[in-house]
């Protein structure tokens, strides 16, 4: 298994941002094309309800400092956001520019604000005293670091439990390198840190503090702990040396490119690599691939291109990389020759009935059995619901979700949750967990304040 090594200026290129920082000048040029409508449709498609228009202007006037802050307000993971962010499906799509001409570059114009405040290294918020109350919370990752630095500016004493050596969560571990460089993760909750927020690394609940201490000890308790590892196939061979699961392989690039770029080299990687799963991971996981120099990225999936997950932005960029697809694919078996992968064998599918959730059922080709030759395999087939979490504290769930009320309150009035681990329903983007934690917070400081009309039964 090696695929081509490219040299440290060629992965230098490979490894940046797609889409690069604005100027001053450009960002100024950008920003007085908008409209800036009366009933923004851009406020509207964002889940954290992001004064657009305004934050724009004020970029357009030269106060960069002051559009941040308006996007902090409402966006407390602004920078990562403006970069992750599916802006083609929320604000940038909803711009009444679109239809006609080109519509404003809501992401960059965002990015170029955060950016600034960060680079000038500004805490732009007053917090408000200490109030004597505390809260924790589980996960260090959007909607627990929202939580945090949203009731630490309302004078909690907050702390963040995080199990992983660097916090974060996916924007530090498993958002690739190209889309955001972990730089800008760390930066955030040096951000959140700034706020009197105190993150604790390297504890995880239920080993390092028990869940029974933190119910003692704290006043409240927010679970933003996302979602588990990726789970097994169940299919022979899954213990080959080849086979990895896409989000380690992005983290393994995450954790390189903070150490230096030179360390991507050290990565393996194959020649033809297979990539099993068509969402957003799997997309990302074959991006790198192809950026480290396999000759051939295949993805393979069971269903047809009109269920696959990943956006179709997404979709149509890794075809421009280069990728291959094999739809109604099954893998049934990953072939290997003294203890490495040599092939993956899949049988061919076809489309049913749409299920209960509307997705049609796919069944197996009889006798259509073939062998995709290829020397690593990459598994992104979704992750683990958050079931050790929900034991711990003894939650009620909504088909192996957490389940919440409308104010993110669980079975346990005193336990909140939000991000990943909830999201039984809906889409899972880091700007719905930064909401999340924006409502958690609202609702634990109601809660601790005694208003009674938090605690209603969860759905």
């Amino acid at each position: 298994m090696e695929g081509t090594r490219l040299a440290l200026d060629e992965l230098k290129e490979k490894f940046t941002e797609l889409k690069p920082a604005f100027t001053g000048r450009e960002a100024k040029i950008e920003a007085t094309r908008c409209l800036y409508c009366f009933d923004a449709p851009c406020i509207t498609a964002c889940p954290t309800s992001i004064d657009v228009p305004t934050f724009i202007r004020k970029i357009a006037y030269d106060n960069t400092l002051g559009a941040a802050v308006t996007i902090l307000e409402a966006n407390l993971m602004g920078a990562t956001c403006s970069r992750v962010c599916p802006v083609e499906e929320l604000c940038e799509g909803a711009c009444v520019l679109g239809s006609d001409h080109k519509p404003i570059q809501i992401g960059r114009l965002q990015r170029f604000a955060v950016d600034h405040i960060y680079a000038k290294g500004k805490q732009p918020f007053k917090i408000a005293a200490k109030n004597g109350k505390k809260v924790a919370v589980v996960g260090a990752g959007p909607a627990g670091l929202t939580c945090a630095g949203e009731l630490a500016k309302l004078g909690y004493e907050v702390t963040v439990f995080e199990r992983n050596a660097l916090p974060g969560g996916l924007s530090t571990y498993g958002i690739v390198v190209m889309r955001e460089p972990i730089r800008v993760s760390l930066e955030e909750v040096e951000f959140i840190k700034k706020m009197g927020v105190e993150v604790k690394t390297r504890t995880e609940i239920g080993k390092d503090i028990q869940p029974e201490e933190l119910l003692k000890d704290f006043d409240a308790v927010f679970i933003g702990a996302g979602m588990g590892k990726v789970p097994n196939m169940g299919i022979p061979g899954e213990d080959l040396h080849g086979v990895t699961e896409a989000l380690s392989f992005i983290a393994e690039t995450k954790l390189a490119e903070k150490d230096g770029l030179g360390h991507l080299r050290e990565l393996p990687i194959g020649n033809h690599v297979a990539v099993i799963g068509a969402g957003n991971t799997a997309i990302d996981a074959a991006t790198i691939a192809k950026r480290l120099g396999a000759e051939r990225v295949t993805i393979v999936y069971r269903r047809s291109d009109k269920e696959m997950t990943a956006y179709d932005f997404e979709y149509n960029f890794i075809k421009n990389e280069g990728a291959e697809f094999r739809f109604l694919t099954q893998p049934v078996e990953v072939i290997g020759d003294n203890g490495k992968v040599t092939g993956l064998k899949c049988v061919k599918m076809q489309l049913g009935q749409p299920g209960a959730d509307g997705r049609r059922q796919v069944e197996a080709v009889p006798a259509s059995e073939w062998i995709l030759q290829c020397d690593q395999v990459i598994k992104a087939i979704g992750q683990e619901k958050p079931a050790s979490l929900v034991m711990a504290f003894n939650l009620q769930t909504e088909k192996g979700y957490i389940k919440v009320n409308e104010h993110l309150q669980t079975s346990n009035p005193k336990v909140y949750a939000g991000g990943d681990c909830i999201r039984s329903k809906g889409e899972a983007m880091t700007v719905t967990a930064a909401e999340d934690g924006k409502i958690a917070a609202k609702s634990i400081h109601q809660m601790i304040l005694g208003d009674n009309s938090i605690s209603k039964e969860v759905r």
